[in-house]
């Protein structure tokens, strides 16, 4: 299964999980309080993260998750945006080496 990836910044985590959860209508399946989370649909990988210094309401990237991945990789596309394909459990790998172990 192919679902679309975007990721956002936020500089007010309990708020964008507050709204992104009612705009999904559900919870993150996913969460790192006040520093990461993550909505799974049947379509769409949704993630927002919250770091200091880090400007809220950006793109940090998109792409896709795809279960034929086997590694994580990224490439720029023409107006240098980071795309970004992984699997899931290449996603929760990632999650955990940069969030750690709070899955």
């Amino acid at each position: 299964m192919k679902r679309f990836h975007i990721s956002i910044s936020t500089a007010d985590y309990d708020a964008s999980v507050a709204d992104y959860s009612n705009r999904l209508g559900q919870a993150p399946d996913v969460e790192i309080k006040g520093r990461y989370a993550r909505w799974r649909t049947e379509l769409l990988n949704f993630t927002v993260s919250c770091k200091p210094g880090q400007p809220g309401g950006t793109v940090r990237h998109i792409g896709f998750e795809d279960d034929g991945e086997v590694a994580f990789r990224e490439v720029l596309d023409v107006n240098d945006i980071v795309w970004e394909y992984f699997s899931q459990s290449v996603q929760e790998q990632e999650v955990k080496e940069k969030f750690g172990d709070g899955l």
